[in-house]
């Protein structure tokens, strides 16, 4: 960085300059604090052939029309110049002038409020080899850019006036391209007809054309090359150095000890998600940290005890969420429906199987932000809130505060999720003991949930084989067998086994006992499924045929992927379904064979049930004088035998594919007796 700035004041001090020099970088990275805080100083220290140097800086941003670059100068100018201005800036060490003071000093000037009897000094107007001109923020006037670099090239050309340009080449490339895009694309869809052009056919698309017209027409950008290349002696890219000015964003914290201490400490956090966001804007980091201020405040007040940690994913949260929401990567409304950490975790393993974008983008964000960053609590909703609406809400924030405590202090966790949730090693001697007592304890009588048992055998399994607890891997193994039955009892159907059982911190190859405790969880967990799904067969079934609405709602968010029907009655389904209207009965039936045909191969379980029903119905109608209601319900079971086909036409695929990989894997295995053999002759040889 010292050599840009080397590089800058070289220019300055150049005896003879007809080129003015561009400072480019992106929005948000520093470049106004870069020249406030490193250029214009050390220009205005400087001192060439007897005089000093003073910087003039204008932001473009907004201006309307060039008159109003002229009236900025005009005002800065006369500003400078006013003597007792000077003395009241060198007296309070003020070095630059409020813009809300230089409003004020313009109007007095106008009513003649601080006209002391000085004359203007004319000199002053007509000396130019004194001044250094900086115009910033070119891509954010609404002025042609054109017209804007013409006006400052008077100032280089004929006044050999020192400038400096700082603006966003990137943005400012767009802007030109896309300036009075409509106009421009009606001027090139009538040349392109009037050319006869429009409507023949060629390989290259409609909108194709009408760009390339437009850049032929209406080549700014061209205008603009040929313009800077006459202007712009030099170019300079602007790259921050990230710690130099987060040290400097940390300054404005000095007079909150608690917080300039925790932010100097956990610097490397703030750069390293900083750079996660993959933009280079510190605007919305010093944005950031602003938030953070008020959070940390709140939390040191309200619960002064909080866990480093948590504090340390606030932090990362806070910058993390804002650089989403702000930096236009995401709408607004992406987190808004999650509402606590327990669902934001359980969208975290639900994206493996549902890769809808909300999931997906969850996934990604946790994936890039909490990278190599272990923390139990990695949502919170009054900081989502607070960056999304600027509204501080004192109730989730209490909520959410309270789960914090209950899940990751320590202290009030129960002894399982102390060894779920952090590093066995960090509970001290003095307490280890108890913790095992405890977790045995709840192990034995069925406290907890069977996945947790499976994870908690792995920890006590290292824990025999290092020697930690006085148990031998036989009783252990008795403990929690038995546990698991008792667990059964009351613990709910665990659907994503692998993930569950992917996040223990203990990674070993899998023992025999491991193994044994694992089949028994999968056998446990099996007829758990089975009485998850016939309470949800119950639950829904139950609205045919009075509820017909609260059915249907039901079937077609819960049941079209899932073979509910292996796990009802196929007598009371019979039963059921020859209760409902006839127009029920048709819409059943269309709905069945859709299912099938969409989610046929997932359904295979069902099929023997589906069977059943089938022949329940044909025994029904058999030799019974038609009606209405049997003819609806003939086409039903015949229907139901279009299913079967599609179900059975799945099944003999899959039997197919099972044939043909048993198949390669014996191909396998020979070839490897084979190669064994080989080798023995070889080695006998």
């Amino acid at each position: 960085m010292e050599d840009l700035v080397e590089s800058i004041l070289d220019y300055i001090r150049s005896d003879y300059t007809d080129y003015a020099i561009m400072l480019n970088g992106e929005w948000g990275s520093g470049k106004t604090y870069f020249w406030n805080n490193k250029i214009k100083p050390k220009i205005e220290s400087m001192q060439l052939n007897g005089k000093r140097y003073t910087a003039i800086y204008m932001s473009l941003y907004g201006i309307s029309n060039l008159e109003e670059i002229s009236k900025k100068i005009f005002i800065e100018t006369t500003q400078l110049m006013d003597k007792n201005l000077k003395k009241f800036m060198d007296a309070s060490g003020v070095k630059n002038i409020p813009e809300y003071a230089k409003t004020g000093l313009d109007m007095a000037n106008f009513f003649g409020v601080t006209q002391n009897g000085d004359r203007i000094d004319y000199g002053q107007f007509f000396s130019t080899d004194d001044k250094v001109l900086c115009f910033d923020d070119l891509e954010r006037a609404n002025v042609d850019v054109i017209d804007i670099l013409g006006y400052i090239n008077n100032f280089v050309e004929h006044d050999h006036i020192k400038t400096i340009i700082i603006c966003n080449e990137k943005e400012l490339s767009t802007k030109l391209k896309n300036s009075n895009l409509e106009m421009k694309t009606f001027i090139a869809t009538y040349l392109l007809d009037k050319e006869n052009k429009l409507n023949i056919k060629t390989d290259k698309p409609m909108v194709e054309r009408i760009r390339d017209t437009i850049e032929y027409v209406f080549d700014k950008a061209n205008d603009y090359e040929r313009i800077k290349e006459k202007l712009i002696g030099e170019t300079f890219e602007y790259s921050p150095e990230f710690n130099y000015i987060i040290n400097g964003l940390l300054m404005r914290y000095e007079n909150c000890p608690d917080l300039i201490r925790f932010l100097r400490e956990n610097t490397n956090l703030i750069i390293s998600t900083f750079n996660k966001s993959g933009t280079r804007n510190l605007r919305i980091l010093k944005h950031s940290l602003t938030n953070f201020k008020k959070i940390f405040d709140m939390v040191n007040k309200s619960y002064p005890n909080t866990n480093h940690r948590v504090l340390q994913t606030m932090l990362i949260f806070t910058i993390a969420i804002s650089f989403e929401i702000k930096a236009g990567k995401i709408t607004k409304d992406k987190f808004v429906n999650i509402n606590n950490n327990e669902e934001y975790k359980a969208i975290l393993v639900s994206s493996r199987v549902f890769m809808d974008n909300r999931q997906f983008y969850i996934k990604e964000f946790d994936n890039n932000y909490y990278y190599n960053f272990k923390a139990e609590y990695r949502f919170f909703k009054f900081i989502e809130i607070y960056v999304r609406t600027r509204i501080f809400d004192m109730k989730v924030f209490k909520e959410d505060m309270e789960a914090i405590i209950n899940t990751v202090d320590t202290d009030k966790l129960p002894g399982y999720k102390r060894l779920l949730t952090e590093e066995y090693w960090k509970i001290s001697d003095d307490q280890f003991s108890g913790v095992v007592t405890e977790v045995l304890d709840d192990v034995k009588n069925g406290r907890l949930e069977l996945i947790n048992v499976v994870k908690l055998f792995a920890y006590f399994a290292h824990f025999v084989r290092k020697g930690l607890i006085d148990y031998d891997m036989r009783t252990i193994k008795s403990v929690f067998l038995n546990g698991m039955n008792v667990s059964s009892l009351t613990s709910s159907y665990c659907p994503n086994v692998e993930e569950e059982l992917a996040s223990l911190a203990i990674e070993e190859d899998r023992s025999e006992d491991m193994e044994e405790i694992l089949q028994h969880f999968n056998n446990i967990n099996a007829q758990l499924e089975d009485k998850m799904y016939k309470e949800k067969a119950e639950e829904i079934f139950k609205y045919i045929p009075m509820k017909m609405e609260q059915f249907y709602d039901r079937f077609d968010k819960e049941c079209m992927q899932v073979p509910i029907f292996r796990y009802y009655d196929v007598f009371q389904m019979f039963q059921r379904i020859s209760c409902a209207s006839n127009e029920d009965i048709v819409t059943i039936k269309e709905k069945l064979l859709d299912r099938a045909k969409r989610y046929g191969e997932k359904l295979l379980d069902e099929l023997p049930n589906l069977k059943k029903l089938k022949q329940v119905m044909d025994d029904y109608i058999d030799g019974k004088e038609p009606t209405i209601k049997l003819v609806i319900l003939q086409d039903f079971a015949e229907e139901l035998g279009n299913v079967i086909q599609i179900y059975k036409a799945y099944e003999e695929k899959n039997r197919k594919e099972c044939e043909m990989q048993s198949e390669a894997e014996s191909e396998s295995e020979n070839e490897n007796v084979v190669v064994s053999k080989n080798v023995n002759v070889l080695q006998g040889m």
